[in-house]
C-alpha cells in the first residue's frame, strides 16, 4: 500500500486526508490567488526557476506579497518532494491572500496561505495521445487581457471550466477557446499550435493566453531543430485547416490534436513534426539541465 502523500500548509507537512485551510481563507471563498505546476521527472523539477518566476510575477500583479523569497521558496518546494520521495511527481503550489473575513477586501487577509501539493495528474489516457485529441471551438470567449487576464496564473478558472463543460458535453477530450475578438488563444489547460506548410504557429500573448513554460521551451526546442515558428494571429478556419495542431502543457508535455469541430486535421494521424516534437521533448524531462535536481 503507498504512503499517502504529505501536503505542506504553512511551514508544517500534514497527510493528504487531513490537509485543511480555514473556510475563511480568501483563496476558497474568492479565488484570491496564484498557482503553479511543475512536472517532476527522474528526480528533476522541469524548469522549476522559470515557473517561481511566473508565480511571483502573477503575484505581483494581484499585488499579493508572498513572505519568502523566490530561493526560499524553491528550496522550500524541494523539501516537500523529498519528505514525499518521489522521483516522477506533479507539484502544485498555490499562495492565496489568505485567511480574512466574508467580505472580500484584501486588506482583511493578514497572512497568506502556501500550499504544497505533491501527487500525480494523468489528463489524457495513453490510446488518446497515439491517435490525437478531439476537441471542439468553444462558445465561451476568453477573457480580455484588461480584464482577469490569464497571463496571470491565478485561482479564478471559471472561464477554463465553463469551455470544459462545452467539451464534455460532446464527449471532446479539450476545448479551444477564442479571444473577444474571435481569434484562436488556447485549450482550456494548455497552449495551442498549429502546423501549415512546414511552420509552426501559435498565438501570442495578447491573445488572452497564458504564457506557458512549456509552450516557451517547445519553441525553443522546434528552432533548434530547424523550423521557423512564428507567433500570430489565428484564425478558427486556420485551425480548422490546419496540417496539424497540437497542444502544450506541464502536465501533458506535447499532445496532438486530429480533430476539431467535427473536422479531421491533416490525415487524421498525430503528423510528422508533432510526433517529432513529442518525442525530442519528452527527452529532456528528467535533464538536469532542462530544471532543478531534487532527488
Amino acid at each position: 500500500m503507498e504512503r499517502e502523500p504529505l501536503v505542506y500548509i504553512n511551514g508544517e507537512l500534514v497527510p493528504k486526508s487531513q490537509a485543511k485551510i480555514s473556510v475563511f481563507d480568501h483563496g476558497f471563498l474568492y479565488g484570491d490567488g496564484v498557482f503553479e505546476s511543475v512536472l517532476v521527472t527522474s528526480g528533476v523539477a522541469f524548469k522549476l526557476k522559470e515557473h517561481i518566476d511566473r508565480l511571483y510575477d502573477s503575484a505581483k500583479v494581484l499585488c499579493l506579497e508572498i513572505p519568502m523569497s523566490k530561493e526560499e521558496m524553491i528550496k522550500t518546494v524541494a523539501d516537500v518532494v523529498r519528505a514525499n520521495g518521489f522521483k516522477d511527481a506533479y507539484i502544485r503550489l498555490i499562495v492565496t491572500r489568505g485567511v480574512g473575513d466574508l467580505g472580500l477586501d484584501p486588506r482583511k487577509c493578514q497572512k497568506p496561505t502556501i500550499i504544497i501539493i505533491v501527487d500525480k495528474i494523468k489528463l489524457y489516457d495513453e490510446g488518446a495521445l497515439s491517435k490525437g485529441l478531439t476537441a471542439v471551438i468553444s462558445s465561451v470567449r476568453r477573457d480580455r487581457v484588461d480584464a482577469t487576464t490569464h497571463e496571470v496564473k491565478s485561482m479564478n478558472y471559471l472561464n477554463n471550466i465553463l469551455a470544459k463543460l462545452e467539451a464534455n458535453a460532446v464527449g471532446a477530450d479539450e476545448a479551444i477557446m477564442l479571444d473577444d475578438r474571435g481569434f484562436v488563444s488556447e485549450g482550456t489547460a494548455d497552449n495551442i499550435f498549429i502546423v501549415k506548410d512546414g511552420v509552426i504557429y501559435t498565438p501570442p500573448r495578447t491573445c488572452g493566453i497564458l504564457l506557458g513554460i512549456t509552450r516557451a521551451r517547445v519553441m525553443k526546442l522546434a528552432e533548434e531543430l530547424g523550423y521557423k515558428v512564428v507567433e500570430k494571429d489565428i484564425t478558427p478556419a486556420e485551425v480548422l485547416t490546419a496540417d496539424e495542431v497540437f497542444l502544450t502543457g506541464t502536465a501533458a508535455g506535447v499532445v496532438p490534436v486530429t480533430k476539431i469541430a467535427g473536422r479531421v486535421v491533416g490525415d487524421g494521424k498525430p503528423g510528422p513534426i508533432t510526433r517529432k516534437l513529442m518525442e525530442r521533448f519528452s527527452k529532456l524531462l528528467g535533464d538536469p539541465s532542462e530544471g532543478v535536481k531534487i532527488l
